[in-house]
């Protein structure tokens, strides 16, 4: 008995390395997730910036960015250099878009307008020479009026086939902008009525819709980009009295909008307007097309 009292009563003086295993085990755990953490798949990060970049724009929460930048998922930008893009899914199979188009980042909109314009009046120069094409500033934006002459034939909608020169010089300017552009259908005070076309009403809706049509199935363009409007012979730019100012009102219109009224602002507006409003019901809104 008093052998095993005496084993029984001895003191271990290492039990302390219990505590010390204990507390070395949890160290390593805590340099095992640090390094995890630092080990970022900037791949993923890439991917999942551009896709937080896409959805706000499409909810109109940013205004549109006139920059281009490459968007490679095998080499993604760092988040923190993340900016905001348009037209990521846009490929425009036409061949020869023009990379100076990307507007530099520090250039205000008056600046990229600017820009547009001069390349414009540059590239469709003999078309204007010869009248076909007319170019002017307005407060909504660029205009840039297809004067009948050099692209349909009388009473027609059909684009005729040497007008595709022209468009193919002005795709190529227009599309990497990333602008919207509502396409106007315009005529004089001449009555029409043929097999086609019962009025001029009909006549400049067909005209701006099939303009409309060819921009997206030949040249690419987003269809969320452009609008078509036809205002038969009631928004005429010249007198109808002279054969002169009826050919300048058989037109199409291309109404380049500025920044502040593209697709882009008016949504971001509507949706500013919307969170303001308090819990009274709002009144119906019929929105038309038919008159500026």
């Amino acid at each position: 008995m008093s052998r095993r009292k005496k084993i029984g009563g001895q003191v271990s003086h290492e039990r302390w390395l219990v505590s010390y295993a204990d507390f070395i085990t949890l160290l390593f755990a805590v340099f095992v997730v640090m390094y995890a953490a630092s080990q970022t798949d900037h791949r993923k990060i890439g991917k999942i910036s551009i896709a937080i970049q896409v959805a706000f724009q499409e909810l109109g929460l940013f205004q549109a960015s006139t920059t281009r930048m490459p968007l490679n998922e095998a080499e993604p930008m760092p988040f923190a250099d993340a900016q905001m893009v348009e037209n990521i899914d846009r490929s425009i199979s036409f061949g020869t878009i023009a990379p100076d188009m990307a507007a530099e980042p520090s250039m205000s909109s008056a600046q990229n307008h600017r820009v547009l314009h001069d390349k414009l009046m540059k590239a469709l120069a003999p078309e204007m020479s010869k009248k076909q094409i007319e170019l002017h500033e307005t407060p909504e934006g660029l205009v840039l009026s297809l004067h009948e002459m050099g692209f349909y034939a009388p009473g027609s909608d059909v684009l005729i086939e040497t007008s595709r020169p022209t468009l193919d010089k002005l795709v190529p300017i227009l599309a990497p902008t990333g602008y919207s552009i509502r396409v106007e259908g315009h005529t004089d005070n001449v009555p029409i009525h043929n097999g086609r076309f019962s009025s001029n009403w009909e006549l400049s809706v067909a005209r701006s819709a099939g303009l409309v049509r060819v921009f997206i199935e030949r040249y690419k363009f987003q269809p969320a980009l452009l609008a078509a409007a036809g205002y038969g012979e009631f928004h005429p730019v010249q007198p109808n009295s002279t054969p002169e100012g009826r050919s300048t009102n058989r037109r199409v219109d291309l109404v380049i909008l500025a920044p502040s009224q593209s697709v882009g602002a008016q949504q971001e507006l509507r949706l500013k307007e919307s969170m303001g409003k308090t819990a009274q019901p709002p009144l119906p809104k019929v929105v038309t097309d038919v008159g500026r």
